[in-house]
């Protein structure tokens, strides 16, 4: 078993930034990547950003490239989500999500084994 837990959501102005961060802890060793999944009231759930946990290979969404960075703390277990120019569109609750094995698509949500709580970030215009 894998628990996550997310941190730094909040309110920010458009054009503000937030750092999200998720905290992963127990079988450790059995992650093959983690991913940022948000979900806005009434739409569905939407990938955001992924990191493979060996070799750092990062994925994102078309939405959020060149505003969204996702990286990972080594020493932490942490991976964190840096989220620069912020727009009120971005408002949503921001999941965190780890999966085990390499042959599953880091882009959908159904490959992801284990999932955090969700902190919630909203943009004001």
């Amino acid at each position: 078993q894998v628990q996550l837990v997310e941190s730094g959501g909040g309110l920010v102005q458009a054009g503000g930034s937030l750092r999200l961060s998720c905290a992963a802890s127990g079988s450790i060793f059995s992650i093959n990547a983690m991913g940022w999944f948000r979900q806005a009231q009434g739409k569905e759930r939407e990938f955001v950003a992924a990191i493979s946990w060996i070799g750092r290979t990062t994925v994102s969404a078309d939405s959020v490239k060149g505003r969204f960075t996702i990286s990972r703390d080594n020493a932490e277990n942490t991976v964190n989500l840096q989220m620069n120019s912020l727009k009120p569109e971005d408002t949503a609750i921001y999941y965190c999500a780890a999966k085990g094995g390499s042959g599953r698509s880091p882009y959908r949500a159904d490959a992801y084994d284990y999932w955090g709580q969700g902190t919630q970030v909203t943009v004001s215009s």
